[in-house]
């Protein structure tokens, strides 16, 4: 099966450090609208992933996500994001990024390349066949990311992937591939612009869908979201006052006293019982 990096193929455009800056904005903008349109023809690809999560979680199990460079970066801050925004515990969605914690700041040299690397990272978390693995690589050609698919596949866990490249070796992988050909980058190479948005939009899409049908959203609110900051606990205040008949000061008492706007909401209705 031939197979061609197309994120990698030369820009459509040329010389760039002659454009304005005027000009050089543009044409990213131009490139980056092309990304939702790429996203959606995937969707059924996404549809099909979630799926398996949610079945999953269902059990017990848990979301993990493995990349490295900026690939492995978006997973981290999408799973770091979910506790905050859906109230589940830190360890049910989880980022990997090769070479560990301090890539996320810095590159760590060669560590993308070692393709059993991802497994014994897994493996820390006690990685289960309930669990769900998603691979996250632009070109789809990274032996971190492939190497730790494959053994997973071994251990009959589910298996998914996040490639901006099609028919690549990690989406020949992945039991449920995603792929969003995003196209060449406005600088070529450089996955992290338009590649690096799609994969972002995909886990937005994967984390929330799952969070939704798992029950952490009430109507279109994060009834389940921790109370961080102060701007969290007056939202949060005003979301009580929106499902049941209180004052500020009463959701806000309500809030502090259960600890979640779901938990305040519920304890006022069991009440009125």
């Amino acid at each position: 099966m031939t197979f061609t990096k197309t994120t990698e193929q030369s820009s459509k455009y040329e010389h760039l450090e002659k454009m304005s800056v005027a000009d050089l904005l543009s044409n990213i903008n131009n490139e980056d609208k092309t990304v939702p349109l790429a996203v959606e023809k995937a969707l059924p690809q996404i549809e099909n992933l979630v799926t398996q999560i949610v079945a999953k979680m269902k059990l017990g199990g848990r979301l993990f996500y493995i990349g490295a460079g900026t690939s492995g970066r978006l997973g981290v801050v999408d799973a770091s994001e979910c506790p905050p925004t859906f109230g589940v515990s830190f360890d049910l969605v989880v980022g990997i990024i090769a070479g560990g914690d301090k890539a996320i700041r810095k590159a760590v040299e060669n560590a993308e390349d070692n393709a059993t690397q991802a497994w014994i990272d897994l493996q820390e978390f006690n990685i289960n066949k309930n669990d769900v693995v998603i691979g996250i690589a632009a070109s789809g050609t990274t032996p971190y990311v492939i190497g730790g698919l494959e053994i997973c596949n071994k251990n009959n866990i589910i298996t998914g992937s996040i490639s901006c490249n099609a028919g690549s070796p990690l989406s020949q992988t992945a039991q449920f591939p995603i792929d969003v050909v995003v196209g060449p980058e406005f600088i070529t190479g450089s996955s992290r612009m338009k590649a690096g948005t799609a994969q972002k939009l995909v886990l937005n899409m994967i984390s929330t869908a799952t969070m939704i049908q798992l029950g952490k959203v009430k109507g279109n609110k994060m009834v389940d979201m921790q109370l961080s900051n102060n701007k969290l606990v007056d939202r949060g205040t005003k979301m009580i006052m929106g499902e049941i008949p209180v004052s500020y000061e009463e959701a806000a008492q309500l809030l502090k006293e259960h600890g979640s706007v779901r938990k305040a909401v519920d304890f006022f209705n069991a009440k009125k019982l």
